[in-house]
């Protein structure tokens, strides 16, 4: 275990903002709540970006900016959507010396000024559906913040769309709840419960949220990721309009669905270990480091052009910029591999003086320590295998801790100790918003949400005794 880090046993919220201290992922900023992305952590966010990007495109989807600022008037026109956010909210009131004439909201979310400029665009059925992404940044007002998981200011995607009938907006909710999920699991390496929100934790304003859900090695859920079928109520309240193919005046059906910089969070807690980052070969900006060893001029003219050589290789099979050449002789080799280790660099490669002499290398995986001597030929032949079987790996193990981690109950006593020890929980719900609000009185607990591929389970609330159609996903989250 790293001596800078705190053993998760331990303290798990420690040991958290300790990996991103020493992984030198992102720092406090002056402002309370808000956060400084460092480089090592921005890339991360970058190759995220630039993944989801690409499936946003492949889906039809452009991006496109919107302003920060907001009219005070747009955000009180959805009375759901403005109550929902009024608590978060921050709100410019002077500008230029002068007190404005309206006052101007710094963006909670897009939903009113996008509804507002396709009430201006959209005229026909023809110039539907509207597909528009844009990567920004937002400001939510929070009491309690935590670096990458819940900041005041943050970096997100939010795509909003508007659609000429009811069936293709519910076709477009769940679509891009889908790329959200294929990219948590195939990316990120953490697997997903996918479902829908309840009517009490659904987005403001919105017919129906839908969402993927996350286990963390702590045993909490993190909401990784939302998809709203706003149904015609941001329409209504924005006029957003079209003549349809009956020459009538129609009411679009709009969505919105996003993403933020909390993925970087969720990566850190479902991969990470007690002596720092990990992260799957796929989202890593980096990939491997070559790590050339010598103690003296003789060893390295012995070890140098065959490092060199090691080094050249793998830029040939991973790409010039996937790889690090470090010969720090000022540090020892020990420090020189630990400070890759917590930097979460998924290998090194180890050459001294004997791997030289013996035409071979010492490949490090970061997840598992396992070492292999491998020739160049084997590097070459290996290396693109080893990253698959390293992004696999850490695919399974989140999967078993997620399996080891839920439990299915059925009493009251089962489920409060279930949540006590950090378990999701499988249990049956009334259906009733007051239930809700008592299991999460009672236990801190929330319904996370009614997962897609859970069949309808006749039986009893574990709470109020009543008749319950099926289970629902409880658990305490982040």
């Amino acid at each position: 275990m790293a001596r800078n880090i705190t053993a998760r046993s331990k303290d798990y919220s420690e040991w958290y903002l300790d990996v991103i201290k020493a992984g030198q992922l992102a720092d406090y900023s002056p402002v309370k709540g808000a956060m400084v992305i460092r480089p090592t952590g921005y890339a991360l966010w970058e190759n995220m970006q630039a993944d989801l990007d690409r499936r946003f495109k492949e889906t039809g989807h452009v991006n496109a900016y919107f302003p920060l600022l907001i009219p005070e008037s747009f955000m009180t026109k959805e009375a759901e959507h403005v109550e929902g956010f009024a608590p978060e909210c921050a709100v410019v009131t002077h500008g230029g010396g002068k007190k404005l004439d309206e006052p101007l909201y710094i963006r909670p979310t897009s939903e009113t000024i996008i509804g507002h400029m396709y009430s201006k665009w959209l005229t026909s059925w023809r110039e539907l559906p509207i597909l528009i992404n844009q990567w920004a940044n937002v400001l939510r007002w929070e009491m309690r913040t935590r670096l990458f998981l819940r900041t005041s200011e943050f970096l997100w995607q939010e795509g909003h769309t508007a659609h000429e009938t009811e069936g293709e907006a519910q076709d477009e909710t769940l679509k891009m709840l889908e790329v959200y999920r294929a990219f948590s699991e195939d990316v990120l390496a953490i697997p997903v419960i996918k479902g829908r929100k309840t009517e009490k934790e659904k987005f403001p304003g919105a017919v129906a949220t839908y969402c993927i859900e996350g286990f963390m090695q702590d045993g909490k859920a993190l909401q990784m990721g939302t998809s709203h079928n706003l149904g015609q109520n941001f329409a209504r309240a924005f006029e957003i309009k079209f003549t349809g193919r009956d020459n009538t005046e129609q009411l679009a059906w709009t969505t919105s669905w996003g993403v933020s910089t909390r993925l970087v969070g969720a990566l850190i807690m479902a991969h990470s270990d007690d002596d720092g980052l990990v992260v799957p070969p796929r989202l890593a900006p980096k990939l491997g480091v070559v790590v050339p060893l010598w103690k003296n001029e003789e060893e390295r003219t012995a070890v140098e052009p065959f490092a060199r050589q090691a080094f050249e290789l793998l830029q040939s099979k991973l790409g010039a910029l996937k790889v690090i050449w470090d010969a720090d002789t000022d540090k020892r080799p020990a420090d020189r591999f630990f400070g890759w280790v917590q930097q979460g660099i998924p290998f090194r490669l180890e050459i001294g003086p004997r791997d030289a002499a013996q035409g071979s290398v010492c490949l490090v995986t970061r997840h598992d320590r396992q070492k292999r001597i491998l020739s160049l030929d084997e590097l070459a032949g290996g290396i693109a295998g080893i990253l698959e079987t390293m992004q696999a790996e850490l695919y399974q193990q989140a999967l078993e801790r997620r399996s080891a981690g839920t439990v299915r109950v059925d009493s009251w006593a089962d489920f409060q100790q279930a949540i006590q020890e950090r378990k999701w929980v499988e249990a049956h719900w009334d259906g009733t918003g007051a239930t809700e609000a008592a299991i999460k009185e009672a236990s801190k607990a929330t319904i996370r949400c009614l997962p897609f591929d859970w069949a309808d389970e006749p039986g009893v609330c574990v709470f109020s005794g009543q008749p319950s159609a099926r289970r629902v996903l409880f658990a305490t989250a982040y």
